[in-house]
């Protein structure tokens, strides 16, 4: 039989250890760094995370878009985070109608390194073939509008997705939230997925879309939150 003041000494050392770590985190917050390239819906739901205390020890650092016209700027402008414009047309190739994601992919990369001690990088509605760097695998996630390995791949976002599931006659769909790599689309490790439903006979796109859309702003919170516990691991 364990003493009693060995027991209470035992408990009173994870005690500590877990204040240490959660004071830990609090001194070293969990550092995002957010691409978009369109209205900024999920880097917004991010911040009102942070607000409300959901998202307690995570900030974000950065937000870099690919359009000057994106509206995510002017969330993040509002809410003080600063912003980094590296516009992908910039990297088109003189002589053929493609980007050079892997030039694109640079420039952001030094965005992110200049920002400084970023722990997670969030694609956020970034509409461009991102190639991360080695230091980052692992650190970069995504969230997708359907169950993957099912209606991924290149094309395949957005409403193109909503209208695939509803012709292939899906009982289901939902979101996924997977680390990212240079594989190619939507092909990175899962970290979660949440599931909707689907009446192919009588769901519209927009029907589908709204009930997916719910489902990704739990799904990404829930995410950043296990990145950010421990309950998934972070880089290599």
């Amino acid at each position: 039989m364990v003493p009693r003041t060995a027991l209470v000494a035992g408990v009173a050392a994870v005690a500590v250890g877990v204040a240490w770590w959660w004071s830990r985190r609090q001194q070293q917050p969990l550092r995002l760094a957010v691409l978009l390239s369109g209205s900024g819906s999920t880097l917004q739901n991010i911040l009102d995370r942070i607000a409300d205390g959901t998202l307690r020890g995570v900030e974000v650092t950065v937000v870099v878009s690919s359009r000057k016209d994106a509206g995510g700027i002017g969330r993040a402008e509002r809410a003080g985070v600063p912003v980094k414009v590296i516009e992908s047309r910039a990297y088109r190739k003189a002589t053929e109608k493609t980007i050079d994601w892997a030039a694109h992919s640079r420039a952001i990369n030094t965005c992110i390194r200049e920002a400084g001690g970023v722990d997670l990088v969030v694609l956020a509605g970034f509409m461009c073939f991102y190639h991360q760097e080695k230091a980052y695998e692992n650190r970069v996630i995504n969230v997708h509008p359907a169950l993957l390995p099912k209606h991924g791949g290149q094309g395949m976002y957005g409403d193109h997705v909503h209208t695939a599931v509803l012709a292939a006659k899906e009982t289901r769909s939902g979101c996924t939230v997977h680390f990212v790599d240079d594989r190619g689309y939507d092909k990175g490790p899962i970290i979660l997925q949440k599931e909707v439903s689907v009446d192919a006979a009588s769901d519209t796109v927009e029907d589908l879309r709204n009930r997916v859309q719910a489902a990704e702003k739990k799904a990404l919170i829930e995410a950043i939150v296990s990145l950010r516990d421990g309950g998934v691991k972070l880089g290599l």
